[in-house]
């Protein structure tokens, strides 16, 4: 029988069949010998109809299931040895150690010296585990994770201008309906390809606009009438933004009974924005004074009909807005152009902000942020505490307070009254996080590095123990999508014979640390427990059980006990305590874009169709790493010509951080003053190399896109590589 899950990948969660296929026995024999996780060799990917996707995924899901069965996978614990080298060890030695260096740590330096670094592709029942674990077990605030490079800035955004994040406060499917939908930095068409499915309705209407800086596979759904690709300068869409909001109140486009009913701060927000006037937006962005017209009005005349029709008009944000030092206010003007337009917390348009990682939007919901406990409750909050700890079994005083966001977190590696040792889960932090190179540096710095991995990632092969865990298809568990829509993640085969969940391995540690509370292994008893924590809370999940989610019911949260959950928010209150949204002030303080002279370009940073995140997974997959085998720097042929460069020829990339060596790809889809370098591989092809770890001052987002860099051919154009 097929088991019905869901991808590994992105956060669309797109739902697949598993199957197992038919061998004879001398196969099954010679597959068993060949490899501890024969059971798996034989899964078969197929489509299943599902909202989001309708039966389609993309090339990495249809793949997914060779990683099951890769050649380097981990398949028991390894410890460093005294000359450098891993040496495999039983779990009972190797948690055994484990302990003994945690205890060693918190004794002589205190319990904030152990740090714990978390990731967004965790299941809601390892997420909520491992912000329990760190907080009861260790007795550390030292935790955040990698969604601090994904969706912070975002959350932040919505917030404070809501009372309450969700990725998308709408389910995916209601885009269908939308003649207008505006999308700013984000490139679906190759990040989440069955997503599209859902823009069609827009295309027909022409009423797709795209705004990005590269004339992405995404700009180009906008070509023949079907909408409006939209190229600032990298870096500057605060200000289009702002620019956009200034034409919608200066031709009196608004939604002003929305705004008097539902709203509150417009005024302050009509006066900041009365300094972006078109030509000056031009001016700092490069988008002629036509086009901000042209699209300022396309969108409000599509909430004037969407009131009328029920057709939809929708702003959609990315992480090419949010990525930045002001990536909060970026995403807060969008909001804030979408209340004076009217369109949040309707039935027919909205605002929302698509998701990256698997589950970017559970993993943050559950108490992996610094800040956070389970169902969206701020540490801090003596009423969250309370009921926490309640839950929890222990006393809400021995509950560490906030800690630090993850680059600063990062940045207290090895450093005095720092941290001395650090777990790291679901997360590859030498690929992925700024500044690449001091990170890597600071791990190598540590007392103590445990990484738990499916594979020897670039960040594993400096650990002094590496953990191999359960994947995707070899476990139970829930994962929450773009959406808000809660689902099942079902085990589809047995894991190799030595090979853990980080569940278990926790529970481990706990009992060996002489822990309070309880610690389960078992998925279901985990995630009974969460909907209890998060009861009351902004994410309350109490209403949902594993029971429920079985039934393929759709189920959005929040979903308090009693409920049938909530696929659109909003509709009738907004989270804050007198119900209105917030408009809020922001100012664009860094203008202007460095110059463009002597090889020195603005670099920015995204992803691939074939790869996913740090590289780890995808690339040992045959299919999509022939596809895109390493790292390449996109630059405008113009670009190219000046600087000497030939395609397909190497070029050096650097800046003060670091030095990146890759082949060029000349190509029209990018501005002449700017280039792109994918962030999926390793090594001296890293693009995070290069990038800053400054953060945005509200949610610690570092500045991915936009980096100033100077760039030369290594031969020169025309000679032999």
């Amino acid at each position: 029988m097929p088991t019905a899950t869901h991808c590994p990948y992105c956060a669309l969660q797109c739902a697949m069949n598993l199957s197992p296929g038919e061998t004879t026995p001398g196969e099954a024999d010679v597959a068993a010998s060949a490899s501890p996780a024969a059971s798996a060799a034989s899964l078969t990917v197929t489509g299943r109809a599902f909202p989001t996707n309708r039966g389609g995924l993309c090339k990495k899901g249809w793949t997914a299931a060779e990683l099951l069965v890769s050649p380097d996978r981990i398949l028991e614990p390894m410890v460093r040895q005294a000359d450098g080298t891993f040496e495999p060890a039983s779990w009972s030695d190797a948690l055994d150690l484990v302990a003994a260096k945690l205890r060693v740590t918190r004794a002589e330096y205190g319990a904030d010296a152990v740090g714990v670094f978390g990731g967004g592709g965790l299941t809601n029942e390892k997420a909520y585990q491992l912000g329990k674990f760190t907080r009861v077990a260790l007795g550390s605030s030292r935790i955040d994770y990698n969604g601090r490079f994904c969706m912070s800035s975002a959350a932040a955004a919505g917030n404070r201008a809501f009372g309450l994040d969700r990725g998308l406060p709408f389910r995916v499917d209601e885009l269908d309906t939308a003649d207008t939908i505006l999308i700013l930095g984000s490139n679906v068409a190759q990040t989440m390809p069955p997503f599209i499915g859902h823009l069609e309705g827009a295309r027909a209407a022409g009423g797709l606009v795209v705004i990005d800086p590269r004339r992405t596979a995404t700009a180009r759904l906008t070509d023949d009438g079907a909408g409006m690709h939209v190229q600032p300068t990298p870096g500057s869409d605060l200000v289009l933004l702002l620019g956009l909001t200034h034409i919608v109140i200066a031709e009196k486009l608004t939604d002003r009974s929305y705004l008097a009913n539902r709203t509150t701060g417009f005024d302050a927000v009509r006066r900041s924005v009365s300094r972006w006037w078109p030509s000056r937006v031009q001016e700092q962005t490069g988008v002629p004074v036509w086009q901000l017209r042209e699209l300022a009005r396309r969108l409000a005349a599509g909430a004037a009909r969407g009131a009328a029709t029920g057709s939809g008009t929708y702003i959609l944000t990315g992480r090419g807005v949010e990525q930045h030092a002001d990536g909060t206010d970026t995403a807060t003007s969008a909001i804030n152009l979408s209340l004076v337009l009217g369109l949040v917390g309707t039935t027919h348009s909205g605002y929302g902000t698509l998701t990256g990682q698997g589950n970017g939007q559970g993993g943050r919901e559950h108490g992996q942020k610094c800040d956070q406990l389970p169902g969206y409750r701020r540490i801090n909050d003596p009423a969250a505490r309370t009921h926490v700890a309640g839950v929890w079994g222990v006393d809400p005083d021995s509950l560490p307070g906030v800690g630090l966001p993850a680059v600063e977190l990062l940045g207290a590696l090895g450093e005095p009254g720092g941290i001395r040792c650090l777990l790291v889960h679901g997360s590859n932090i030498v690929v992925s996080a700024p500044n690449a190179e001091r990170v890597r540096a600071a791990l190598k710095t540590l007392d103590f590095l445990v990484v738990a991995d499916f594979f020897f990632s670039d960040t594993a092969v400096l650990a002094d123990v590496v953990l191999p865990v359960t994947q995707w298809a070899e476990e139970e568990g829930t994962m929450t999508s773009l959406e808000g829509r809660v689902i099942r993640r079902r085990l589809a085969v047995d894991a190799p014979e030595g090979i853990r969940s980080e569940l278990w391995i926790w529970q481990e540690i706990a009992r060996r640390l002489g822990s309070a509370g309880t610690f389960s292994s078992q998925a279901s008893e985990v995630f009974d427990e969460l909907c209890r924590a998060s009861k009351g809370g902004l994410a309350d999940y109490s209403g949902l059980s594993y029971a429920l989610l079985d039934t393929e019911e759709p189920v959005f949260w929040p979903y308090p006990v009693g409920s049938t959950g909530t696929p659109r928010l909003f509709l009738d209150r907004f989270a804050h305590p007198d119900g209105l949204a917030r408009l809020v002030v922001v100012e664009a303080r860094r203008l202007g874009a460095p110059a463009q002279v002597g090889g020195t370009l603005t670099l920015i940073t995204g992803r691939l169709l074939e790869h996913y995140q740090s590289g780890t997974q995808t690339r040992r997959v045959r299919e999509l790493s022939d596809a895109q085998p390493e790292a390449r720097l996109q630059l405008h042929p113009a670009t190219a010509e000046q600087l000497g460069i030939s395609d397909e020829a190497w070029v050096e990339v650097s800046n003060d951080r670091g030095t990146v060596r890759c082949r060029a790809q000349v190509s029209t889809d990018m501005r002449f003053d700017t280039v792109f370098l994918p962030f999926h591989f390793s090594g001296d092809q890293r693009a995070n190399l290069l990038t800053d770890d400054e953060t945005d001052p509200v949610s610690g987002m570092p500045e991915f896109k936009k980096t100033t860099v100077r760039v030369r051919a290594l031969v020169k154009a025309g000679a032999n590589v």
